[in-house]
């Protein structure tokens, strides 16, 4: 008899209190998921993961735009994966498709009343339908043009600005015609800022204090401010805000570790006397925006108008510690894993 094919899994063990550790997360071995094929089900074998810092904030038990994960369940992350069982024209055996497959090998995609896969097309590489041509990056553009209204000759300021999300929100805003300034942290980042992705200027978080080199880089103020980070970052950008300045909320990194939630920011009295306005956004809002979004970015890949990094590391083993790296300051681009030897 062949010998019994098994579902290697990185659980949720526990809910994180702080900062997230490696022993919140747990490996098991699971029987093969059995789709049902007649519902129009597929059954998908995963080839990358990506990770992204809001999966940090589904382990805890909040609910939230989407319920919390749930404990000695398969982490819930994003994936790119091939169908490897199927009876679903639409998704085809051999096919790609990426979704929230979670950290295991194998994963039923297609349940009634959850998001269909989406479907890769054959000239997209597994780490662009994860990095550059994934949910950042059509996040990146939903919140600087839909959300943020970025207008030619807008002076901006994106936090988190070397990240997955923050890299793309600067380009778009130098192909649009604005003045641009990123935050990050370290030499090497800013570095990246200006060199690669064209901002006009780069704040280091670690070595220079914000509110002072925003002072002397924006001193009529900032029109837009995409921010990635929350926390003394959030408020630096609203002590510099514009007149009827717009300031786009779509991460906080800085506090997802907490064990408490931190104060907010001390200065929202500074958006009234501004007429500025400060909104939050999801990326399932718009997902109307997904088509136009994911060819506006494919055609500016081409022309070379958009560059981007991918962290790529191995091994199904080293899931948990590839996530960590997401908040330790490791990461170098959009971080992914490859499972070796799942072709």
């Amino acid at each position: 008899m062949p010998p019994q094919i098994i579902n290697r899994q990185w659980l949720l063990a526990r809910r994180p209190e702080g900062q997230v550790l490696v022993d919140d997360f747990r490996r098991y071995d699971a029987p093969l998921p059995r789709p049902d094929l007649t519902a129009g089900e597929i059954l998908v074998r995963n080839l990358m993961f990506g990770f992204d810092p809001a999966q940090r904030g589904w382990m805890d038990d909040v609910q939230g735009y989407m319920p919390p994960m749930a404990i000695d369940a398969p982490v819930r992350g994003s994936a790119a994966a091939r169908v490897v069982a199927s009876a679903n024209p639409a998704y085809p055996e051999g096919a790609m498709v990426r979704g929230l497959f979670g950290w295991q090998d194998y994963a039923v995609a297609g349940r009634a009343g959850e998001a269909d896969p989406v479907r890769i097309a054959p000239d997209i590489l597994p780490e662009e339908a994860l990095g550059v041509l994934g949910a950042a990056s059509i996040t990146a553009y939903v919140g600087m043009l839909d959300v943020g209204r970025l207008g030619a000759g807008d002076c901006v300021l994106v936090s988190g600005a070397a990240g997955a999300v923050g890299s793309v929100a600067v380009q778009i805003a130098r192909l649009y015609g604005a003045r641009v300034i990123g935050i990050a942290g370290g030499p090497e980042k800013c570095r990246w800022l200006i060199e690669d992705y064209g901002a006009d200027a780069a704040i280091d978080y670690h070595n220079e204090d914000i509110r002072a080199r925003l002072r002397a880089l924006a001193p009529a103020g900032i029109d837009l401010f995409f921010d990635n980070v929350g926390g003394s970052t959030l408020e630096a950008g609203i002590a510099h805000i514009g007149r009827f300045g717009r300031i786009v909320l779509c991460g906080a990194i800085a506090g997802y570790n907490d064990e408490r939630p931190a104060p907010g920011p001390r200065n929202l009295m500074r958006l009234i006397s501004q007429r500025a306005e400060m909104r939050g956004f999801i990326l399932l809002d718009h997902l109307d925006r997904l088509a136009t979004a994911t060819e506006q970015l494919r055609q500016w890949v081409r022309d070379g108008h958009i560059r981007y990094r991918t962290d790529i590391q191995h091994g199904f083993e080293t899931i948990p510690q590839t996530f960590l790296r997401l908040f330790s300051g490791a990461s170098r681009g959009k971080q992914l894993l490859r499972i070796d030897g799942a072709e």
